[in-house]
């Protein structure tokens, strides 16, 4: 089984997001092309870094991406970029230097801030934090790559050209600063969606999110009631697997590499993977075994 290489894939998110599907993206290609069209929305109700519904949107694999994220912070930075304030984020960036003081006062950006400046801070902590973690507690870097420290992670140029192509498709991105479960309710009946679901895992969520805590088997209620096609991500455990196979669904294995650069096995979860068992003849660099 073969680890997907993400400098092949293209970097789209402004985050450095814990728990990213950059790594599935071939995979999420291959799900599009099989099952998306034009006419379709893909919806991605645990959102974070988006980069599934940047991916699909970009590459003209769907019409239009809904991205659903709880989390304000997160929240800010999409709400920004995809309102029209794209340009002056961009802006600030560009300016920011990254030193001890910069950093402490973004840092203490409270409740009542401007959105914009909600966003600029939200992005630092996320360059600066270790793993990129945003949930209260996250420790920031400290010597850093090539001990370059605060900055190690600071790639100003990087993030402007990032966040100005995604004004540019922004026509075609929908963002709801809401509750992923309850749009997914809302969405249930509606044929031309898609829907990506990756949610905090039972494991490591708390560690990685603010908000974390979700009913997983009402979550698999959800899905099992979803008009639309989807494909559901998850941590590899014994009560994720029997949830699946007590709704039917069914389940692959796939690897992909941790932050620590050990070798993992995550779930993808759907009501019919056939479309998978074709993959490497249409050129991901993944290896499937279904349980």
């Amino acid at each position: 089984m073969k680890v997907v290489n993400v400098s092949s894939v293209p970097q789209r998110s402004p985050f450095r997001y814990p728990g990213g599907k950059t790594w599935l993206v071939p995979v999420i290609r291959n799900w599009l092309r099989a099952r998306g069209s034009a006419a379709i929305e893909l919806v991605e109700p645990f959102a974070g870094g988006g980069i599934v519904s940047l991916t699909a949107v970009c590459e003209n694999l769907v019409g239009t991406a809904t991205m659903v994220e709880l989390d304000s912070d997160v929240a800010a930075v999409w709400g920004t970029i995809l309102n029209g304030e794209g340009a002056w984020l961009t802006r600030q960036i560009s300016r920011l230097s990254i030193t001890a003081d910069t950093v402490e006062g973004l840092t203490r950006v409270r409740a009542g801030a401007s959105l914009r400046r909600t966003a600029l801070a939200t992005l630092v902590r996320n360059r600066i934090n270790r793993g990129g973690i945003l949930a209260p507690g996250a420790g920031k870097v400290k010597s850093g790559e090539n001990g370059k420290g605060l900055t190690s992670r600071w790639y100003p140029e990087t993030l402007r050209k990032r966040i100005l192509s995604i004004m540019e498709v922004r026509d075609r991105l929908h963002f709801i600063y809401g509750d992923g479960i309850e749009v997914l309710r809302q969405y249930s009946k509606l044929r031309n969606k898609m829907f990506f679901i990756d949610p905090p895992y039972t494991v490591a969520g708390r560690r990685l999110y603010t908000h974390s805590e979700i009913d997983h088997n009402y979550l698999f209620d959800l899905a099992d009631n979803l008009s639309g096609d989807f494909l559901m991500t998850y941590d590899n455990c014994s009560r994720i697997l029997r949830r699946a196979r007590n709704h039917g669904f069914e389940v692959e294995e796939i690897p992909m590499k941790s932050t620590h650069h050990s070798t993992k096995i995550e779930l993808l979860i759907g009501r019919d993977l056939g479309w998978l068992r074709g993959v490497n003849k249409l050129g991901s660099d993944s290896a499937f075994k279904l349980i």
